[in-house]
């Protein structure tokens, strides 16, 4: 019998805030959607999610397999967060030894990670939508790498070590960078990984 091979095709979004990352949402109150952002083919899917308050890199393929593979603990994700207050070299040692957290009802440590003060934005992430007035005090930024994806992990960790996270920005997944993708914009590719480099 002859089978015919599926070519599967892949995107990288920059989803913007105030969008949920999926397809339909079946509850009453109306939600903005990816399929507004692009006509994507049927059986698309993101790989993992942000939450409609989270902004920065998705990725979306045709590809169940492809989905398992960025989704797993050898690929990283890197976020930038905006926190309230200047965040300090002591709050940041902590998130980088981990931090206990809650998730689904039960405490959890986090594991090791890398993170660092950020003094200097990437244009991709612009000025986003306005956070809060100047007046209500100063803001900070710090970047956080992590292996592993909790519900809410990198706002439970800010929060946990007193620096509430107010934006949150994914800016890499493995080797691919949010580059110059500007809010709502979507890049086709023909593979996540075409020489397989899976964690640089």
């Amino acid at each position: 019998m002859l089978q015919i091979k599926t070519m599967h095709r892949h995107f990288l979004i920059h989803k913007p805030h105030g969008y949920l990352s999926q397809f339909i949402y079946e509850k009453k109150r109306p939600k903005r959607l990816l399929g507004e952002l692009y006509n994507f083919p049927e059986g698309t899917m993101a790989i993992g999610r942000l939450d409609e308050d989270s902004e920065g890199l998705l990725l979306l393929t045709t590809d169940g397999m492809m989905s398992e593979i960025v989704r797993s603990k050898t690929v990283e994700k890197e976020y930038y967060a905006q926190v309230d207050g200047i965040i300090n070299k002591e709050a940041v040692a902590q998130i980088k030894r981990g931090v206990e957290i809650g998730f689904k009802g039960i405490r959890y440590t986090t594991k090791e990670c890398d993170a660092k003060i950020i003094t200097q934005l990437p244009d991709s992430i612009g000025e986003g939508r306005r956070i809060r007035d100047e007046r209500h005090g100063p803001t900070s930024w710090v970047s956080i790498t992590l292996t592993e994806g909790k519900f809410r992990q990198v706002r439970k960790m800010t929060a946990a070590v007193g620096f509430p996270t107010l934006r949150l920005v994914r800016i890499r997944v493995g080797h691919l960078h949010l580059q110059n993708l500007k809010a709502g914009e979507v890049l086709e590719v023909e593979s996540f990984f075409p020489n397989n480099p899976i964690t640089e």
